[in-house]
């Protein structure tokens, strides 16, 4: 028979409490974000008929259906569960919610996947959005004109060109800097860059695909060619968390 321990329990605890509250708070989310688009198509009188819908539907699928598939995939073996229903919710997760999650992961010294890492993952979220909400209300709510006044237009387009390489390049370094995977890191720069300079040179039509391709294929020949003894590692984190919890 098995034996369930405090830390269990309240990890068992943990998951169905985010779980609920997750899914509940989703569904709200949906519900206000399909509001508007409704209260045009049924009461605005602008005659949007399904086949105009259908049609749109289709356009933006075309280009965002492979990241729908793509982004959870990529995002879950970071964050975990509860994070998940977290970044899904705020938004900005590659640029802002991935790297704090894995700073925080790092600076506790806990491995992305494990539970100590989805516990981290967590708080770096909540922290993040908190940082975010209180800059908004300040650089933007209260010093956003004065601040578009101020900065030379040059700069500003630089910032705009930039910024967001730099801030992918830098959670790039930080994702390789935290998970230590010589092996997987190879394998990500290799496919990375036979995705973007062999295969969408030779085949174009593949570009709107090439991030899921990446991906995929590397999430494929990690699995492969991992290490088998990482799992050990894995468990003996798992195993530090909860002898810390039980104490």
């Amino acid at each position: 028979m098995t034996t369930v321990t405090g830390h269990d329990a309240a990890l068992q605890t943990f998951d169905r409490t985010t779980s609920r509250w997750g899914r509940l708070t989703m569904i709200v989310g949906l519900i206000f974000s399909l509001a508007g688009p409704v209260y045009l198509v049924f009461f605005s009188g602008l005659e949007v008929d399904q086949t105009k819908i259908l049609t749109a539907f289709l356009a933006i699928a075309g280009t965002f259906a492979v990241i729908w598939i793509v982004e959870p995939l990529t995002y879950y073996p970071v964050l975990g569960q509860a994070s998940m229903y977290q970044a899904f919710m705020i938004g900005n997760i590659s640029n802002k919610l991935l790297p704090s999650a894995l700073i925080a992961q790092s600076a506790v010294n806990a491995k992305p996947g494990t539970r100590r890492g989805e516990l981290a993952a967590v708080m770096a979220i909540s922290g993040a959005a908190m940082v975010h909400l209180f800059s908004l209300l300040i650089f933007v709510g209260f010093m956003g004109t004065w601040l578009v006044s101020v900065i030379p237009e040059d700069v500003t387009k630089v910032v705009q060109t930039y910024i967001l390489a730099s801030v992918l390049g830098a959670v790039v370094v930080q994702a390789i800097v935290s998970l230590k995977q010589l092996r997987a890191t190879i394998i990500a720069i290799v496919v990375s860059a036979s995705v973007v300079f062999l295969l969408i040179p030779a085949i174009p039509a593949l570009a709107f695909f090439s991030t899921a391709i990446a991906v995929i294929a590397t999430a494929v020949l990690a699995w492969f060619l991992r290490d088998r003894s990482a799992r050990l590692v894995d468990d003996s984190e798992d195993a530090q968390l909860a002898d810390t919890h039980n104490r």
